[in-house]
């Protein structure tokens, strides 16, 4: 069965060419007040590896978010070819809406070769297949959230999550600052891994700033909360495919400043680590 989200992301990451280093990406309004910002590094992303030999890899990105996106308006990609070596090719992308940048990130490509390898152990969590799908929030309490928030969180996104320790978001407890979560594309896509990656990028800047609320007992629908991305680093270690669950593993080691610190690992069904994330997030609550 087609999933009308899972096609209408898909064409979001494939932007349109204006010139040969210049893309034009248009948003997709998910219910929030600005633009998602996975959405922007997954376009950043998209758009680099345009430039780029199809035997190059991406297999590092490092954003800075400077301002809020703006869900109404085009977003354009500007991408300077930095550097073309033996082995590794460097892409830095700047995205601009109305005239200024809300995206600066390099991009990092390399050629398939062999070397040495280890990784960590996958964590011992149940299958996705063994939990259940989150449950939706009483139509009662949706209610009293604004309306683009109601329309967030009452349709079905282009990912499929399940959590290993869910929370009420409404009425959050403090606990110890990880969690792990399955996602998965909502449906099978015929994609090459340049996209997958996209796509990963994209799905990479969900949950994660908000593991950095888990030992303070609030969550993203705290009244006053103000949450926002401020950086953002992604690793590409092995192949994989965003269609297969994915076991996201988040973890907060610090919070000051009113900023946090989250890092993140995701690992296939096979216990293979594919991908690590990084990002710090503004986390400022106003009486």
């Amino acid at each position: 069965m087609t999933q009308p989200h899972v096609a209408e992301l898909v064409e979001l990451l494939q932007l349109e060419r204006l010139e040969d280093n210049l893309f034009r990406g248009r948003s997709r309004d998910i219910g929030t007040k600005y633009v998602f910002g996975g959405q922007v590094l997954g376009q950043a992303l998209s758009a680099a590896q345009q430039t780029v030999e199809p035997t190059r890899a991406a297999h590092s990105l490092h954003g800075y978010f400077l301002r809020a996106g703006d869900v109404e308006a085009p977003i354009v990609y500007h991408v300077d070819r930095a550097r073309d070596g033996h082995s590794f090719s460097v892409r830095r992308v700047e995205a601009i809406q109305h005239g200024k940048p809300i995206l600066n990130c390099a991009v990092s490509f390399q050629i398939d070769e062999p070397g040495f390898e280890h990784q960590n152990g996958m964590p011992e969590v149940p299958k996705p297949e063994d939990l259940d799908p989150p449950t939706p929030l009483p139509d009662a309490e949706l209610a009293k959230l604004p309306p683009k928030l109601q329309r967030w969180l009452s349709t079905d996104g282009p990912f499929e999550y399940r959590f290993v320790w869910p929370r009420d978001e409404l009425h959050p407890t403090k606990r110890p600052a990880h969690q792990y979560i399955w996602f998965r594309l909502a449906q099978k896509i015929d994609a090459t891994p340049a996209l997958h990656r996209a796509l990963l990028a994209y799905a990479s800047d969900y949950h994660l700033i908000g593991t950095a609320l888990l030992p303070h007992g609030v969550s993203y629908l705290t009244p006053g909360l103000h949450l926002a991305s401020l950086d953002h680093a992604l690793w590409f270690h092995r192949p994989f495919r965003v269609d297969d669950w994915l076991l996201y593993a988040c973890e907060s080691p610090t919070a000051q400043g009113a900023r946090g610190l989250v890092r993140g690992q995701m690992f296939d069904l096979a216990g293979k680590l594919v991908a690590s994330s990084a990002q710090e997030g503004l986390l400022r609550l106003q009486s």
